[in-house]
């Protein structure tokens, strides 16, 4: 490359200085503003290189390096923030996977931290907008837009408590309900509560502009719904709208295209083992409700409670195959083992075809990793020791997340600090925990780590830590761009 740009500059010397022999000096003067002007109004993002050679150069520089190269002018900027140039990262192959995290802050802050592994650098994203639109401000909503999110991070079960409990309860309450996304390399926070009522609405954050933008809406106002991705497409299902009654559990659904940005309704869920109850006394008395929903084998799982406060009773779950169009009952090994997390929510991942769930323990510094055998209809145990914190006023002291082709932990230390931690397993996946021990690596979490069981084979890593201060976990998303 050097000898190139040799080769150049040398070839432009000399034909410049034929150029200029025998020129009056005005003459010259005129010539280079004119030549000024031309190179203003077309210029090249590298000199004496075109534009195409460039952008592939580019292409291949890390992507935390683009916040930076994008200040040397207009023309590189617009370059970066172009999509042509993350068209051509995939077809290279050196797009990275970025992990965004969503985190509460105080009592009514919410804030999106995004974090390249590779670099281990951490950026602050934009806040998201305070705005509701006009159609749900004349339902009776605010006039601004509580664009929180506590489907991953809040109990659901207090909500519903604190909403039969109090008439204003969500007029208290410092976030409500949004799901989050993430498709064609975009985030996407959905519906929520503004005041009392359920809003359609969904805004998306463009990595490539830096900014967030609202989209078009859902046909259904709903809340606490769960979100999952198949053939590039966005599904919503379940979750609950604000009736004359009170909350009412959805079972419709329905799916976002990006590359249309339209909305197509799916199948509701027939909840079939809601269907069963033996009086209607309990059909009455348990509302049926999706606690989960994960992308898996090409097909959406959607595991499912029936709860009246306090109590919450596993019922198994449904699979959408949009190949078919339709839904089918979970296998029962699959549905009533899948481990619950808290208030009836299930966490889970997907990680290089493997569907993993987080067991939590009886207390809040440790927890199991389980995987489904689909063969066999269970599910193991893969981790039996999970080295997290937490706190009696933690709502969610942890995430999971799959990037890299591995698993990770997100989790928060006594000292403020959030670890985002790579699961190393040296054992065989689908066999059963072995009698090896496991260890922690050399970065471990804190010297007050729990020893490991004597029934794993993983080495636990820190890839990326950093103190926000007193913030809480709610949600994460992997955006590979």
């Amino acid at each position: 490359m050097g000898s190139i740009f040799s080769v150049a500059r040398a070839s432009n010397t000399n034909s410049d200085k034929s150029e200029w022999d025998g020129v009056s000096p005005n003459e010259i003067c005129k010539r280079q503003r004119m030549s000024l002007t031309v190179d203003e109004e077309n210029p090249r993002l590298f000199p004496n290189l075109p534009d195409e050679v460039s952008i592939q150069i580019i292409a291949r520089v890390p992507r935390i390096c683009y916040f930076n190269v994008r200040l040397v002018s207009r023309k590189w900027k617009s370059t970066i923030m172009s999509s042509e140039l993350y068209k051509i990262r995939k077809e290279l192959g050196t797009t990275e996977e970025w992990l965004y995290m969503l985190v509460k802050v105080g009592e009514n802050k919410l804030f999106w931290h995004a974090v390249d592994p590779r670099s281990r650098i951490w950026q602050r994203l934009p806040t998201m907008p305070n705005v509701v639109d006009e159609e749900e401000s004349r339902k009776g909503s605010s006039s601004g837009l509580w664009m929180w999110n506590m489907v991953e991070g809040m109990r659901i079960a207090e909500v519903i408590r604190g909403f039969f409990g109090q008439k204003d309860a969500f007029d208290e309450m410092p976030f409500c309900g949004c799901a989050i996304g993430a498709v064609g390399g975009c985030l996407y926070v959905l519906g929520g509560f503004s005041k009392a009522s359920t809003m359609r609405c969904v805004w998306r954050f463009d990595p490539t502009q830096n900014t967030w933008s609202e989209v078009t809406s859902m046909s259904t106002g709903r809340a606490y719904c769960k979100t999952g991705i198949l053939n590039n497409k966005l599904y919503v299902v379940g979750g609950v709208s604000q009736g004359s009654a009170g909350l009412l559990p959805l079972q419709s659904a329905e799916v976002f295209d990006p590359s249309t940005g339209t909305w197509s309704d799916v199948p509701s869920m027939p909840f079939s083992r809601a269907q069963v109850l033996p009086n209607a006394f309990l059909a009455d008395m348990l509302k049926p409700i999706a606690t989960g929903l994960t992308s898996y084998m090409g097909r959406l799982c959607v595991p499912q409670s029936l709860y009246s406060w306090p109590f919450f009773v596993d019922v198994g779950g449904e699979i959408y195959d949009p190949e078919t169009n339709s839904w089918i009952e979970m296998p029962i090994g699959m549905g009533e083992g899948w481990p619950a997390r808290q208030a009836g929510t299930k966490l889970s991942v997907v990680v290089d075809g493997e569907l993993y769930a987080f067991d939590p323990s009886n207390t809040m510094d440790s927890g199991r990793i389980k995987v489904y055998d689909q063969g066999e209809d269970a599910w193991k145990v893969v981790i039996g020791k999970v080295p997290i914190y937490g706190s009696d006023d933690s709502e969610s002291p942890y995430l999971l997340a799959g990037f890299h082709g591995k698993l990770h932990v997100i989790t928060k230390d006594a000292n403020h600090n959030i670890s985002v931690l790579q699961a190393e397993l040296r054992n065989n996946l689908n066999s059963s925990p072995s009698s090896s021990s496991s260890t922690l690596s050399q970065s471990s979490l804190h010297e007050s780590v729990d020893p490991p069981v004597e029934t794993d084979a993983v080495v636990w890593k820190i890839i990326a830590s950093r103190c926000l201060g007193q913030v809480e976990l709610v949600s994460c998303q992997v955006i590979d761009m």
